[in-house]
């Protein structure tokens, strides 16, 4: 599958529990149909309209359809791409529960800056 077409996490490897998760997602069922940029690598390359600073704040997921997903809804685009997980991603997108889960992933965003 060229990888153009594959689902794109973009994450922070420098960050220790972003990439305990990101581990933890690799070694699901389908992930070879994912790609996954740690963006803290120099060569790392980056989704048209995402700078490094951008996903180094928040992770985001470009679709297969080449749109962008931050923060709650980049979880849930991931979980989506994962067939294991994709009863999770459904549930994540559903109106009020996405919202619940952005404001649960800015506080981890507030408390993750005490880490860098």
């Amino acid at each position: 599958m060229p990888e153009d077409t594959r689902t794109q996490i973009y994450f922070d490897g420098g960050c220790p529990v972003c990439s305990r998760e990101i581990a933890t997602y690799r070694r699901a069922k389908g992930a070879e149909g994912v790609c996954f940029v740690d963006v803290t690598q120099p060569d790392a390359a980056l989704a048209p309209g995402l700078s490094r600073e951008a996903a180094l704040a928040r992770m985001h997921v470009r679709r297969p359809d080449g749109s962008l997903a931050s923060g709650a809804a980049a979880f849930a685009a991931l979980w989506s791409a994962l067939p294991g997980w994709a009863w999770l991603g459904r549930i994540a997108s559903l109106p009020g529960i996405a919202q619940l889960l952005e404001l649960g992933y800015s506080g981890f965003l507030r408390v993750r800056r005490a880490w860098r």
